[in-house]
């Protein structure tokens, strides 16, 4: 019989893994048969020397299976959907899309994450919110998919135990980059939901993971035939990921900001987003005839409110009082009534006239989450109201000493080089051209 530290050679030597090898591999991280040592050990042989996509696809179905797969009434199973962002900045997506997807008839069990370093986590957005239950068990999943249709729920315990294993380790190993485990870790989570379809959204750019189109597209591919190799229809997205989605970033002021856009005031760029990944999901299960026709019934939905009355239907689903989720779904809400706010606030002036080119979100992004926006380690606490609210938007014209950035901040407060930061963060100059945040769309296979 094969042994542990036999597959750790045989990847060690550039070998291709057996079906019946990896199987071993996922149980022995499941049952805790392996050792730490000799588990970091194949994760790093696997990072060095890679997998073929055979062997990706055992990965995935194995890890996918190391624990509950989720099932569904037969009359759902063609509308199960759901979207995976590889993390951006200002990425409020989720909350204005999975709302909109149910209003136009689709069930969508989004199981989402938190964040880490300098992307935000859609659940920490939601938590923001007084009341918001991101853990329910799988039968009240069921239930809030058959009165709503949608919910943004955390991991349950017995979901893909492999990857919580596997993912602590990557991270003590800096193996967490390597593409394979990637993949193996994204798409088993959504097999596990048993979808019908599934839609990617890769960024690419300065505050993305990948910092070009070409990387970026490797990983969607990569990921679509994972997708594709359980069953599920999977498409994707690579978009731009320099700036940020929208003007806010910060917990509260994203939930703020998603609220708007379901109340029909949202960004151009963050509806171009929802709508796309939207639209492909809509004709993935025959909702929509064509990708054109499925972003006019996204849109539609959000616009015409459909879409907000399904996110107040899910926050009071998910534990919110009825009367906070009223207050915030209403016309003219007072958000701070119920949503925390900053003790603090701050502007930054422009440093001369000119049309607004750039803001880095990167740069952005990564003095937020020290002024505790964000986490460095996992479980770490996160404070839900520090953020910053763009004034400006990219070909905006802007005359000097007139403010274009709100940072709200609490303990710490800003230092001076953290300001320097956020004002080379800008820069103004001549006529500039706005590109559109999605650069490509590749659907099912």
């Amino acid at each position: 019989m094969t042994s542990i530290p036999d597959l750790i050679r045989r990847k060690r030597d550039g070998g291709q893994l057996t079906d019946e090898e990896i199987k071993l591999f996922i149980e022995s991280v499941t049952t805790k048969r392996m050792q730490d040592c000799q588990l970091g050990a194949m994760l790093m042989a696997i990072w060095q020397r890679g997998m073929v996509a055979a062997e990706i696809h055992t990965l995935t179905r194995e890890m996918m299976m190391s624990g509950e797969v989720m099932r569904w009434p037969d009359e759902w199973k063609r509308l199960m959907v759901d979207k995976h962002s590889t993390g951006g900045v200002g990425d409020k997506v989720s909350l204005v899309l999975v709302p909109a997807l149910a209003a136009c008839g689709c069930k969508v069990p989004m199981i989402s994450g938190q964040g880490l370093a300098h992307t935000g986590g859609t659940l920490d957005k939601l938590e923001s919110i007084p009341g918001f239950n991101i853990r329910q068990s799988t039968e009240q999943i069921r239930t809030i998919l058959a009165s709503v249709g949608c919910c943004i729920v955390g991991q349950t315990e017995m979901l893909v135990p492999a990857d919580r294993v596997l993912y602590a380790i990557r991270d003590a190993t800096s193996t967490v980059d390597s593409l394979p485990l990637i993949t193996g870790s994204i798409i088993s989570k959504k097999g596990a939901e048993s979808l019908s379809a599934l839609v990617l959204d890769v960024k690419f750019g300065r505050a993305a993971l990948y910092k070009d189109l070409p990387s970026a597209k490797q990983l969607a591919q990569l990921l679509m035939d994972a997708g594709n190799s359980l069953g599920i229809q999977t498409g994707a997205v690579l978009s731009r990921m320099d700036g940020t989605i929208g003007r806010c970033v910060g917990n509260s002021l994203e939930v703020i900001e998603s609220l708007e856009t379901l109340k029909g005031n949202g960004p151009d760029d963050l509806m171009e987003l929802v709508t796309t990944l939207g639209g492909m999901l809509l004709v993935m299960t025959d909702l929509a005839p064509g990708l054109s026709e499925g972003r006019t019934q996204i849109y539609d939905a959000v616009i015409g409110g459909a879409a907000l009355s399904k996110f107040e239907a899910m926050m009071t689903a998910q534990g919110v009082a009825n009367q906070t989720a009223r207050t915030l779904c209403s016309a003219h809400a007072d958000y701070y009534s119920i949503l925390r706010k900053s003790e603090h606030q701050l502007e930054l002036e422009a440093p001369a006239d000119g049309v607004v080119l750039d803001v880095d979100g990167f740069v952005l992004a990564n003095v937020l989450q020290k002024l505790g926006a964000g986490r460095s380690k996992a479980g770490e606490p996160i404070n839900h109201s520090v953020g910053a609210e763009l004034l400006v938007s990219i070909g905006q014209s802007v005359q000097k000493g007139a403010s274009w950035l709100r940072l709200h901040y609490e303990d710490p407060a800003p230092g001076p080089d953290q300001i320097n930061l956020l004002r080379k963060a800008l820069t103004v100059g001549k006529d500039g051209n706005k590109e559109t945040l999605v650069a490509e769309v590749l659907q099912p296979h």
